[in-house]
């Protein structure tokens, strides 16, 4: 199964390249829930921390506000939200409806600080 990876510090000049300011956000309570993601995930955590345990018993990855973090697609395993989460977040690759979901909410975002 394809790892995790969480990039600590991004640069801004990074960030605003990948336009994560338009990307819309998720978040969630203090939990644990499996998941599996159907697509390939870039998530640029705002606030909490997090760790993933992968179904297969590999080890954990824990992340945290301010990092950037890329779930691969077809990762399966459990979140711990340890403190609440907020993210914003852009899928790519696989279930072609979540992705396409995904880029219409950053267009209107792109589309509405355009018109400001």
């Amino acid at each position: 199964m394809k790892e995790i990876t969480v990039d600590s510090n991004p640069s801004e000049a990074l960030l605003k390249e990948m336009g994560t300011a338009h990307w819309p956000t998720w978040e969630k309570e203090v939990s644990v829930f499996p998941w599996e993601f159907v697509t390939t995930e870039i998530a640029l955590i705002l606030e909490g921390e997090c760790e993933m345990t992968p179904e297969d018993g590999g080890p954990s990855t824990t992340f945290k506000a301010g990092d950037l973090v890329v779930f691969p697609l077809g990762f399966k395993g459990s979140w711990e939200v340890k403190k609440a989460l907020k993210k914003r977040f852009k899928h790519n690759g696989g279930n072609f409806v979540k992705c396409l979901f995904n880029h219409l909410k950053i267009l209107s975002s792109l589309s509405k600080s355009i018109m400001k």
